[in-house]
């Protein structure tokens, strides 16, 4: 009853960007803000707009609806059939749209799979070839990954010379630091300390420098640079997350151990 009474729009307050349905409201995340742990509350986490989360119509969520706002934008759909594409977590629209544009080649993968047509790959360990991507994808997945900078450091091993990472991810600009304790151990714990039971840190303001640190050029851009003309509460996105885009650099680094 409650998607169904979202469906209902009154007026053009509303509208979902992948399907193009206007509607009531967006869905939120368990509740919204207000049932965010406390200390998510308090850390000004920049993240999911979890009032306006996801569309009752298709089901997309905001962050994917925003990473297809950046990435139309900047004309990325319209390279995409020039392009070898590696795609972790791949959500169901975008990885649809990407599809139809017709990249060279193009890999979805997961840790865990949930369709025969996704890989399953390890971050820490993905088993192709250096330099073999000209784009990677991974949209809200570092916060799992048990070794992010090694994670990142793989990225870049398989990124093209100047190819490129798109990786939202959740981060505090409170925290000046990047935390994660091995005490922090059960899901309730992840739950209150890093606001979802299968994060494994939380990410603070050295975010743009640890990834950096991995070979990644940062050519992070806001919401106010690159998607002025779009209302974020029309859309349903939080407009304080940038768009997470990082370059391969040239100069080489020393490689993961594993």
């Amino acid at each position: 009853m409650r998607r169904l009474r979202a469906k209902i729009s009154l007026g053009n307050r509303y509208l979902c960007i992948i399907c193009g349905h206007h509607l009531g409201t967006f869905l939120s995340y368990r509740g919204g803000y207000w049932n965010l742990p406390p200390l998510m509350r308090v850390l000004d986490m920049v993240g999911s707009d979890v009032d306006h989360f996801e569309c009752p119509w298709c089901g997309a969520h905001d962050r994917e609806r925003h990473l297809f706002m950046y990435m139309h934008t900047i004309g990325l759909f319209d390279s995409l059939p020039s392009m070898t594409v590696l795609h972790f977590a791949p959500e169901r629209h975008l990885s649809r749209i990407i599809t139809l544009a017709k990249p060279m080649h193009y890999v979805k993968c997961d840790l865990y799979p949930s369709m025969p047509d996704i890989e399953q790959i390890d971050m820490l360990a993905i088993p192709y070839p250096a330099e073999k991507f000209d784009l990677i994808i991974a949209n809200h997945v570092l916060e799992h990954v048990a070794d992010d900078l090694c994670a990142l450091k793989e990225i870049r091993r398989v990124l093209k010379p100047n190819g490129y990472a798109i990786l939202q991810t959740p981060y505090s600009t409170k925290l000046q630091h990047t935390w994660s304790d091995p005490g922090i151990d059960s899901d309730i714990i992840r739950l209150q300390a890093y606001g979802q039971e299968d994060h494994v840190r939380l990410f603070g303001r050295d975010i743009f420098e640890r990834f950096t640190s991995a070979g990644l050029e940062s050519c992070v851009g806001t919401h106010q640079q690159l998607l002025r003309e779009y209302n974020p509460e029309k859309y349903g996105i939080n407009e304080k997350e940038p768009f997470f885009l990082f370059k391969r650099t040239v100069s080489p680094l020393p490689s993961c151990p594993l």
